[in-house]
């Protein structure tokens, strides 16, 4: 089992890394901030890899840029020279290692100094100028956009958009913790390439964390499988208070059960379910473009078809022991009974959210009552 050193194990990244070293069967050992050098030559000692995450980025007073940032990372490698072995590292710089603040100073300093001890020594040296990187875990109304719109949104407080076209580029925590996993398990030997790198602007990430919020009212919830998106969409609800973990759902009622909408997407339909008392038929209707594919999930059901134009008819019965999707087809009328003894329930997907302006939906008997 490698052991894995890791400063500033207890900041947004760190944390993130922790969790993941240990579900991937590694040693993770967190180091202090505080620790001399010959202190860190011992923890180091027994390690075959260093994640270097330690650094100040808002401190109260500018030399805290050199000490926080150049100072630790000299206090790193003076304890790594002390080894008799060069030990592969990764060390978080910040894009602002480019630009002449001090900030920016200190981590190319930082820099440097790392550099200089894989020369000398043919250590493995990572150094990544990360953009800004979001997700769970990170400290809002701090140095992140991302988590402070997030974290206001989802409690309900305002955010501050100055300029909505100004351009982000971002990184998702999670994406970077995977490459860093890909460095280690090369032991550093082999270039690993951070991707994706996310380009928006605080006008685009605003809309999107706000609809993020009113999809819980509109019941509406984007393409949050893949990308950007998915990241936000993660990331947004890691800021939610577990009191608003749940949200409740309309449910209409009338003599034959209830029908309650679960979600609705804007190009892959949308999902509801519905109930039904015994002896209770439903449906008797047709579409011409619209699909809808149900399955019961309580009860024993039959489903009625007749085509509208030949008047073929045909029944197929499903139960909820016996997971079935039964799926509707255009030009077929058809509708469901519950021909069991206990209330049915049914999941229904449609393809399409209902147009009420274009319903798409004709009634007409399938069988007789």
């Amino acid at each position: 089992m490698k052991k894995i050193a890791v400063t500033g194990a207890g900041g947004f990244i760190g944390k993130n890394i922790m969790v993941r070293l240990t579900e991937e069967g590694y040693d993770p050992i967190p180091i202090k901030r505080e620790l001399n050098v010959d202190l860190l030559a011992e923890k180091f000692a027994s390690v075959d890899f260093v994640i270097h995450l330690a650094g100040v980025n808002r401190p109260e007073h500018d030399q805290e840029y050199e000490t926080g940032n150049l100072g630790m990372s000299e206090r790193v490698v003076s304890a790594l020279r002390k080894l008799d072995r060069p030990i592969p590292i990764f060390y978080s710089s910040s894009i602002q290692a480019e630009m002449d603040n001090p900030y920016g100073r200190s981590k190319r300093a930082a820099e440097n100094a790392l550099q200089r001890y894989g020369d000398e020594t043919g250590a493995p040296v990572h150094i990544w100028r990360l953009p800004n990187v979001f997700g769970k875990w990170c400290r809002p109304n701090y140095n992140s956009v991302v988590a402070t719109f997030c974290n206001n949104i989802a409690q309900g407080l305002p955010i501050n958009v100055r300029d909505p076209a100004a351009r982000l580029h971002l990184v998702y925590v999670d994406d970077v913790v995977d490459a860093v996993l890909r460095l280690i398990s090369a032991d550093g030997n082999s270039p690993v390439t951070l991707e994706p790198v996310y380009d928006t602007t605080v006008g685009e990430l605003a809309t999107s964390i706000q609809a993020f919020r009113d999809s819980r009212h509109s019941l509406v919830t984007g393409p949050v499988g893949s990308g950007l998106q998915r990241a936000l969409h993660a990331t947004y609800l890691s800021y939610l208070r577990p009191a608003d973990f749940a949200y409740s759902l309309e449910t209409h009622e009338d003599p034959r059960g209830t029908f309650t909408e679960m979600l609705r997407t804007p190009d892959a339909g949308q999902f509801s379910f519905f109930t039904a008392h015994p002896g209770v038929r439903r449906g008797g209707h047709y579409h011409h473009s619209k699909t809808e594919k149900f399955l019961v999930v309580q009860g024993k059901a039959q489903f009625g078809f007749r085509h509208i134009q030949t008047n073929e008819t045909y029944t197929i019965e499903t139960c909820g022991d016996k997971p079935m999707i039964v799926e509707t087809v255009p030009g077929w009328s058809h509708d469901i009974t519950n021909v069991g003894e206990d209330l049915l329930i049914v999941l229904l997907w449609a393809n399409e959210i209902f147009d009420r302006g274009r319903p798409d939906t004709y009634a007409a008997e399938v069988l007789p009552q």
